[in-house]
């Protein structure tokens, strides 16, 4: 007899929706510089919003994570997405990427330009969204006891404060009024907070006129952000297996399953 529980499990999707679709299939022709990406990946996202806010040419290329070709492994051999390639130069990593895209390009800057010490603020808390929010957000997640489960969303809500405690205290960004390298960094997850934790997790919408508010607002109808998100079910099917922490899920729910850093 067929397992129908099995047999009724979400899966992760293989291509872009909705805007993020529209997106993908502009940047489809052959470009020197070409992202490598998979449509649900946070990481990526944060790549691809770089790309879409500096106006840099480039082609997307979908790949499959688990089924990771030579391509991908020619530039990381580890096989994660994101990655680049720049003629015959890859690299991978998304802050590392996200501060290539800044080095080859002066149009359209995510971090201050000509403000060391606002740029090294920038690094500092973007290292806070990388140590604490990130893990803080799959620990919520993929926490099948409700004991922890509240003891991670409390976790996540007060890394998120701590956040918006140094953020410029009336926004809407991190910075002021303008999107920057600190508000791409956590934007996916912002997005993932809606169509994932709060269906699978019960996370609540923000609290009306807050600060945070403001920021998640801010983050969900920016331009660019909408271009590279795509729509709610695809996020909602790809997240299950995270949400049910199913065995080999992916390379970051393992590390978070066996309290390692994130690869």
């Amino acid at each position: 007899m067929a397992d129908n529980t099995q047999s009724n499990q979400k899966t992760y999707h293989k291509k872009p929706t909705g805007e993020a679709l529209v997106t993908a299939k502009r940047h489809s022709k052959d470009h020197e510089l070409k992202l490598y990406g998979s449509c649900f990946c946070p990481f990526v996202q944060r790549v691809w919003i770089s790309l879409q806010f500096k106006g840099i040419a480039y082609q997307y290329i979908e790949i499959d994570p688990y089924k990771k070709p030579e391509s991908l492994l020619a530039i990381n051999p580890r096989g994660l997405v994101p990655a680049l390639k720049h003629g015959d130069w890859g690299c991978y990593e998304s802050t590392v990427l996200m501060e290539y895209l800044e080095d080859i390009s002066n149009s359209y800057p995510l971090f201050p330009p000509g403000d060391a010490k606002l740029r090294a603020q920038c690094r500092l808390w973007t290292d806070h969204i990388n140590r604490h929010i990130v893990p803080a957000f799959y620990n919520y997640l993929q926490a099948q006891e409700m004991s922890m489960q509240i003891e991670n969303a409390s976790k996540l809500q007060n890394e998120i404060s701590k956040l918006i405690d140094v953020a410029h205290p009336n926004g809407p960004y991190f910075l002021g009024t303008e999107l920057s390298y600190v508000d791409v960094q956590i934007a996916p997850w912002i997005i993932r907070m809606r169509r994932v934790l709060t269906p699978y997790r019960g996370w609540p919408e923000p609290e009306a006129g807050s600060r945070w508010a403001l920021w998640v607002d801010a983050i969900e109808n920016n331009p660019h952000v909408k271009a590279t998100t795509s729509t709610d079910d695809l996020y909602l099917d790809s997240y299950e297996r995270y949400a049910e922490n199913r065995p080999d899920t992916s390379q970051v729910a393992n590390a978070v399953n066996e309290g390692r850093g994130l690869p």
